[in-house]
């Protein structure tokens, strides 16, 4: 289980670039598509999410992201439907300020949205980080913000961009938010918030510029549908706080109906239900470790059922996820009683999809979620 995560952002990172498969097999005819490159320089500060980092907030974080972007320009339908987005890949170097936590590294894929004329830019990244200093309980123990080298990246950005300032250079400016952990697949795991100014400089690899195509009849087709139902099945390995304690699967099973409001948009409600049994071994543990606390039940059900609302964002084949949830049953009083759900779909048919998920309480992950399901 040591590489699992790897594999997972690996999948996931498939997704992205699965984009040149759409909803819709109509095309219009267009130019092909152009490149650039950004470089750009990032120093900002660690954001205290939990009083178990404040030891490791010790210095001004910087780095540099560096950026490969494809530009579309209308080729396909979801090309036009999202103002005519990048997709590519980027590498970021970050150091932390800080000798216990290190250095990280990662590579990611990322999708750019435009608004404002094309000037305000707006990235959602993810990708496999690397951690240099990650924890070790005899040389390194006071790291608990990453157990494992392998991490989760994940990185949002807003910019002001100006493309072909001089000639094919131009510049770009603005405000960035980093995540790195790996998502509690291996403890300790407290995981390390950025939020950052960035400047940078921009320069296209192409001389000549394509013209943006746009269909009228693309934008005016009705995207009415009847309620939607959806079965998941979601699966992955955690460990609980308790350091050194073995990674343990789960299984998450999710049933939900969604209202289909427009071209890009679904409004979800649904249920969880959650097996989770390092959760088991945890209450276990916290029955015999501390006797001097109230008397634990060591078979306390470990099983919990949650409702949540979510919100359902269509690209093409892929789709982005967000749920909020509220547990209606947990017996036992672990974490706190409204959870998050950030994750990504692949629709391989109409109907039946793959996907990957983070599901955290706050700014603590629980579980990196690998599920299958079905949309009738």
């Amino acid at each position: 289980m040591k590489h699992i995560y790897g594999i997972v952002a690996l999948f996931f990172s498939g997704f992205l670039f699965a984009q040149d498969l759409s909803l819709t097999t109509q095309t219009v005819n267009a130019s092909s598509e152009t490149n650039n490159i950004e470089v750009s320089y990032f120093r900002g500060n660690i954001y205290q999410h939990t009083a178990y980092v404040t030891h490791l907030i010790t210095g001004h974080p910087d780095g540099v992201l560096i950026s490969l972007n494809r530009q579309t320009f209308g080729a396909k339908e979801w090309e036009q439907a999202y103002n005519f987005p990048d997709y590519g890949m980027s590498f970021q170097y970050q150091d932390f300020g800080n000798e216990t936590l290190g250095k990280a590294m990662a590579l990611a894929v990322h999708y750019n949205f435009y608004f404002l004329n094309r000037h305000l830019q707006f990235r959602i990244s993810q990708g496999i980080g690397y951690a240099t200093n990650p924890y070790d309980k005899e040389t390194n123990y006071k790291n608990n913000a990453f157990g494992s080298t392998l991490l989760s990246s994940n990185l949002f950005m807003l910019n002001y961009k100006k493309q072909h300032l001089v000639g094919r250079f131009g510049i770009q400016a603005g405000l960035m938010f980093t995540h790195f952990s790996n998502g509690r697949v291996k403890s300790p795991n407290s995981g390390i918030n950025t939020y950052a100014a960035n400047i940078g400089v921009n320069y296209n690899l192409d001389a000549e510029q394509p013209q943006y195509v746009s269909n009228d009849t693309l934008s005016r087709k009705s995207w009415r549908e009847p309620l939607r139902y959806s079965l998941y099945f979601r699966s992955g390995v955690s460990e609980s706080l308790i350091v050194g304690s073995g990674q343990k699967p789960f299984y998450h099973i999710g049933l939900a109906v969604d209202k289909r409001v427009g071209r890009k948009s679904a409004i979800q409600l649904g249920t969880d239900i959650f097996f989770s049994l390092y959760l088991k071994e945890y209450i276990r543990y916290m029955s015999i470790a501390y006797p001097d606390r109230p008397y634990l039940d060591p078979n306390t059900d470990y099983k919990r059922v949650a409702v949540f609302v979510g919100h359902e964002l269509f690209v093409n084949r892929l789709s982005i996820e967000t749920q909020v949830g509220f547990y209606v049953y947990k017996p036992y009083k672990y974490e706190s009683d409204v959870y998050q759900r950030l994750g990504a779909k692949y629709y391989v048919t109409k109907n039946l999809f793959a996907g990957i998920a983070l599901k955290a309480h706050g700014g603590r992950a629980e579980a990196i979620e690998v599920g299958i399901g079905a949309r009738i």
